[in-house]
């Protein structure tokens, strides 16, 4: 039996992505009817202090943020905010992300990044729908010097973590999951502050953070580049005129390589790393597809914890496992790499979410039409095997899964740095550039800590280690013990 999810009633603002209808086109372009807001949105004005590029996690946290810090700081008001976006907030990566808010990061100053975060999430956790489980990761005893280093560091940036080895490792999860196959799990990683965020909420309450807050929020208009003079930009082009600025705030996702060009940005650099190796002429951006899907949970079967709590995210990377089917058919070429999390709220039914590693597309991409309504980059027909087959392995509850896997389809594709670790910086003397390499979601506190050195403080020293300069001053992040990009 394969369930359908219910029918939204006409109070919800947003459809189930993969139930709502087809685009509407506006001004020539598709808008999705599952992220234009019901509240009126602003005309383009022509000028405001900052201009906010993208109603994505980062556009829409820097704009409230911003809001807030100048009217509560008597430097401004919300109206001196202006966010355009092209189809509203959340059409891009925002709203196709799995949810999920955790810090398993080998590069460590992401972990001060995660720590401001869930500040953030924590906030307003009812209207971000921001649900703090905890987040488990297991790993096989090859990756025990990383997850040692790990817990070290999350724990010396004050973000709570408990690591467990061998037999204390499958007494954890155990205590968890009584059904859960230890078999391979050597070492298990507990982050207590994270969880995940429905991300239909979480879109829809950030919209209303910037709403109440007065910003200008400007859906429909497109984005067509940016009027430079001496280095500067003066205005941000739009297909419904120009818009003059004092400051840019370019959160444009997958977007991002459009935006670096029209900023007169090359597409190449050179990479300096700490041991002194260079790569040449390098990509400054490369495209990923995401490889993500649901399943809804069997009749009768919760995914719930031995003490009937909602269960932790769950993370699981075995580099010397296989993931072989029920019926015996293996993957010859990857290993073991899943992720998963309760998701009712985008099923539509009780059912999870999940995925595994991205697969590279190289330094081009066609990201219009965005996500699932683009027929390139459609989740690979062996995902939905994959992926059920590593949860039948996992969990006695999941055996037999793959038939109550969610057909519909999948797609998402994401622009990542040269090292897969996110820019924060200034591009220009007065265009400040959010680049995430497709980590965003989690990073709602990036939006807090821009705002507050764009009201005039001090740059933050959790968004310092992040500058563009690392590439040249040969600083360049890499080396992580795993074969996926977001870790």
């Amino acid at each position: 039996m394969v369930r359908q999810a219910p029918n939204p009633t006409p109070q919800n603002q947003f459809y189930p992505f993969g139930e709502r209808p087809m685009p509407q086109v506006k001004h020539g372009k598709p808008v999705n009817p599952a992220v234009v807001p019901l509240h009126d949105v602003s005309k383009l004005p022509d000028g405001a202090k900052f201009v906010v590029v993208g109603a994505g996690m980062h556009g829409m946290s820097t704009a409230y943020h911003l809001a807030k810090y100048l009217t509560e700081s008597g430097k401004g008001k919300g109206s001196d905010v202006v966010l355009i976006d092209k189809a509203g907030p959340g059409a891009g990566a925002t709203g196709l992300a799995c949810g999920c808010v955790r810090n398993l990061y080998m590069t460590k100053p992401l972990h001060a990044i995660l720590r401001e975060s869930v500040k953030v999430w924590k906030s307003d956790p009812v209207n971000f729908g921001f649900q703090q489980v905890g987040y488990v990761s297991v790993g096989e005893a090859n990756q025990e010097s990383d997850y040692i280093a790990l817990h070290k560091s999350q724990n010396d940036q004050g973000y709570p973590s408990d690591l467990y080895v061998g037999k204390d490792a499958h007494k954890f999860l155990k205590s968890i999951w009584p059904d859960f196959n230890t078999e391979k799990a050597d070492l298990v990683l507990h982050e207590k502050p994270s969880g995940y965020a429905g991300t239909h909420m979480a879109v829809w309450g950030l919209d209303q953070k910037c709403m109440q807050y007065g910003v200008r929020r400007c859906y429909g208009p497109e984005v067509i580049g940016y009027e430079m003079q001496n280095g500067r930009v003066t205005a941000v082009k739009t297909d419904q005129g120009d818009v003059k600025c004092d400051v840019v705030v370019i959160g444009a996702g997958a977007w991002t390589p459009m935006h670096w060009g029209w900023l007169g940005k090359g597409d190449k650099l050179d990479l300096k790393y700490k041991d002194g190796r260079i790569a040449k002429d390098h990509d400054m951006w490369t495209y990923w597809r995401l490889l993500e899907g649901e399943v809804y949970l069997p009749e009768g079967v919760d995914f719930r914890t031995a003490d009937d709590r909602d269960s932790p995210v769950l993370h699981v990377e075995l580099m010397n496992t296989p993931v072989v089917t029920e019926d015996g058919r293996e993957f010859p070429d990857k290993h073991f790499y899943m992720y998963a999390r309760y998701a009712a709220e985008r099923v539509g039914a009780p059912g999870i979410q999940g995925g595994t590693i991205p697969i590279k597309i190289g330094g081009k991409a066609d990201v219009e039409p965005y996500g699932h309504l683009n027929d390139k980059y459609q989740a690979d027909d062996w995902f939905a095997d994959y992926y059920c087959a590593t949860l039948a392995y996992l969990f006695g509850r999941f055996k037999g899964s793959r038939k109550l896997f969610k057909e519909r389809r999948n797609g998402g594709v994401g622009a990542f740095t040269p090292d897969n670790v996110p820019v924060f910086d200034w591009v220009a003397p007065n265009a400040w550039m959010i680049a995430d390499s497709n980590h965003g979601f989690k990073m709602i506190g990036v939006g807090e800590l821009s705002a507050r050195h764009l009201t005039g403080g001090a740059l933050p020293d959790e968004l310092k280690p992040f500058s563009l300069k690392r590439y040249s001053d040969g600083w360049t992040y890499g080396g992580g013990n795993s074969n996926c990009p977001w870790v």
